[in-house]
């Protein structure tokens, strides 16, 4: 409640928690865009959310949470596991303690329906007051990630490998290289056909590079959030037969030439700290690396 002139106490603007349809996913992608800049800390950019369209449209819409207050989107999130989420919020929302509270008690209670019981963990952008009220709240912090950025104002060099972009007849070139790269059997040709689907697809790029003999070696989807935006590496992946041979620093500065095209102002990735080689490859595709980050767990 607030206090008028006169006294009387009126209520506060309410914040609407929504899981959005297919067409309210659009509106979270473009509230993501808006709140994209270079001096922005790691968080949720509209290419997470694209990567998720894999899955499907639906399926993407049904991880998708956003709050607003007043028909205006202050935070999205996404549920990237059940136990999960993902989210950031309007760069003026930093420190609004009203969105902060309700965003803690959203995440708090299961019956909110964003996260459930037990074990569950948040990762959101440092800098948020929500991190506070978390820590009053027992919350502790997990294993550390690092974010590493790469400006792109100067041109980028060459490569130095074979590169061409990866179409929808090369899916099953995406799909056994990811396979291989983080030794899952999940990647399927139908991954390179959902995400052309994704909203704002036109501003992404799938790259391969290949070896001498036409074996796809490395891919990379690069996701662009609009001119004078840092762009995002989601995902990079080597093929196991073709690790150590620079393949992925090769793949990683294609991607970097391909958002310096479209227009981004940088480019940034956030890998697990104990990926030491994850690290080595992007330093050396000309990336810097940050100040180490965690998510914030809620342990049983």
């Amino acid at each position: 409640m607030h206090a008028t002139e006169t006294g009387c106490l009126i209520p506060a603007m309410t914040i609407v928690l929504s899981t959005p349809t297919a067409d309210g996913v659009r509106e979270a992608i473009a509230a993501l865009r808006e709140w994209q800049h270079d001096q922005a800390p790691m968080q949720l950019h509209p290419g997470d959310i694209g990567w998720n369209y894999r899955f499907g449209t639906a399926e993407t819409a049904a991880v998708v949470r956003t709050w607003s207050r007043n028909g205006r989107i202050l935070a999205v999130g996404m549920l990237d596991l059940p136990t999960l989420v993902r989210m950031t919020v309007a760069s003026d929302a930093f420190h609004d303690e009203d969105l902060a509270r309700r965003l803690v008690e959203d995440f708090s209670l299961p019956e909110r329906g964003v996260l459930p019981e037990g074990a569950v963990s948040i990762e959101a952008p440092q800098g948020l007051l929500l991190h506070d009220l978390l820590t009053k709240e027992g919350w502790g912090v997990d294993e550390p990630w690092t974010p590493l950025f790469r400006d792109l104002a100067e041109a980028v060099e060459d490569p130095g490998v074979r590169i061409k972009e990866i179409g929808l007849e090369q899916a099953q070139d995406f799909a056994d290289v990811l396979r291989s790269a983080f030794n899952t059997t999940r990647p399927t040709r139908e991954y390179r056909h959902k995400i052309s689907a994704a909203p704002f697809y036109a501003d992404a790029r799938c790259l391969g590079a290949y070896d001498d003999q036409g074996n796809p070696a490395a891919v990379v989807t690069v996701w662009s959030a609009g001119p004078g935006k840092p762009g995002l590496v989601e995902p990079m992946g080597v093929h196991a037969d073709h690790r150590g041979r620079g393949y992925g620093r090769a793949i990683t500065v294609a991607g970097a030439a391909a958002l310096r095209e479209m227009g981004s102002s940088s480019v940034r990735v956030c890998t697990p700290s104990s990926n030491v080689g994850g690290v080595a490859t992007y330093k050396a595709a000309g990336f810097a690396a940050r100040p180490e980050i965690a998510d914030r767990i809620r342990k049983v």
